[in-house]
């Protein structure tokens, strides 16, 4: 069977080169005589790979020497809890509410002292971003908080928040390494690899360094503390080594691509070309504000339940998969992470036009 058009929100498609790769070394890598499946994480083949994938997402993302970066498990939703379990001194933190799984972040950050909603798109179903130039932060507030790429609702942050000074943390999961980021202007950024970087099982956070301390709330367990991971260098016990494999895999081929400029343009590309047909058809809208949409995530309607699950199940059938809508939205949303060749959302925008022109 040829492959599909895998337009799922994570886990997601991966470059076809990075996918032959790994198979071509599955069962010998790099003259090893065994797969990276099967090898030790503290032999010196590992430890080339690990520290090559390092290597190679500092170079892409041009992070600056104070910044750690850790590769973890647990995926992103961990990173709800180890996050205040760390960085909460003060027990305050601010949320920015855009989705899903800002709320999910703010609700577990009550656990751990006061969380405050100081902004919250939810009046009209997470559908834009809310203005964050003048915010009431808290004084003592010890981070705010905002989930940058919203992959169930299809927003994005183009203007980071205003936190008047106070350390911002991204959940960066649906957009990471989409596009070029100014590392400096956060304390912490962290992504789950599975939309675009890499399978599932492996998440990235990359924290500044005068935020690695022994000062974590009392009970924080020793896996939860960043500075466990740090000081062994993300090998305090067995890391999710196949996943740092092929991120690794996907780092080298970002860099073939030209970075993340090169990524950005392409990515700028191929959303323009969904996002025009969703302007001028009859049947299918975008439900996003414009001026905040995702370049990852495109959510789309007919308006009619029943026209929206016909679409859903005809495109599959004819090799566009995973368009279904998430459950609270409905809907269809086609995720055209890095990986999606721009064909495809030409192939995908036809079919949607002869749906159309069939279902009129």
């Amino acid at each position: 069977m040829s492959r599909v058009y895998n337009f799922s929100a994570g886990p997601a498609v991966l470059p076809e080169e990075v996918l032959r790769e790994a198979a071509a070394e599955m069962l010998d890598y790099n003259g090893t005589g065994m797969s990276v499946m099967e090898m030790s994480h503290r032999s010196s083949a590992f430890a080339e790979i690990i520290e090559n994938a390092e290597y190679d997402i500092r170079d892409l993302l041009s992070i600056p020497d104070n910044y750690r970066v850790l590769f973890l498990q647990g995926g992103a939703s961990q990173q709800f809890a180890m996050i205040p379990m760390n960085l909460m001194k003060n027990r305050v933190a601010d949320f920015i509410i855009t989705g899903q799984w800002a709320k999910k972040a703010y609700s577990e950050a009550k656990l751990y002292g006061t969380a405050n909603a100081v902004a919250s798109s939810a009046d009209k179903t997470f559908s834009y971003i809310p203005d964050c130039s003048d915010l009431p932060i808290s004084e003592n507030a010890d981070y705010v908080y905002i989930c940058e790429n919203n992959t169930i609702y299809g927003t994005k942050f183009h203007t980071l928040p205003n936190t008047k000074g106070k350390d911002l943390v991204a959940d960066v999961s649906s957009c990471f390494l989409s596009e070029p980021m100014d590392i400096s202007k956060y304390a912490l950024v962290y992504g789950g690899v599975q939309k675009n970087v890499g399978p599932a099982g492996t998440v990235i956070v990359i924290i500044r360094d005068d935020l690695i301390t022994e000062d974590v709330l009392p009970g924080t367990p020793t896996m939860l503390r960043y500075k466990t991971h740090a000081d062994a260098k993300s090998l305090y016990n067995t890391p999710p080594a196949y996943g740092i494999y092929i991120c690794g895999k996907v780092f080298k081929w970002l860099k073939s691509r030209g970075g993340l400029e090169a990524m950005k343009e392409y990515n700028e590309k191929k959303a323009a070309i969904l996002y025009d047909f969703l302007d001028n058809n009859n049947m299918f809208r975008g439900t996003v504000v414009p001026a905040d949409r995702s370049i990852m995530n495109v959510p789309f309607v007919t308006g009619s339940e029943e026209l929206d699950a016909k679409f859903v199940k005809e495109a599959s059938a004819a090799g566009f998969v995973n368009l279904k809508g998430h459950r609270t939205v409905g809907g269809m949303r086609a995720s055209i992470y890095n990986a999606m060749p721009i064909e495809g959302v030409q192939k995908l925008v036809e079919f949607m036009a002869k749906f159309e022109a069939e279902n009129r």
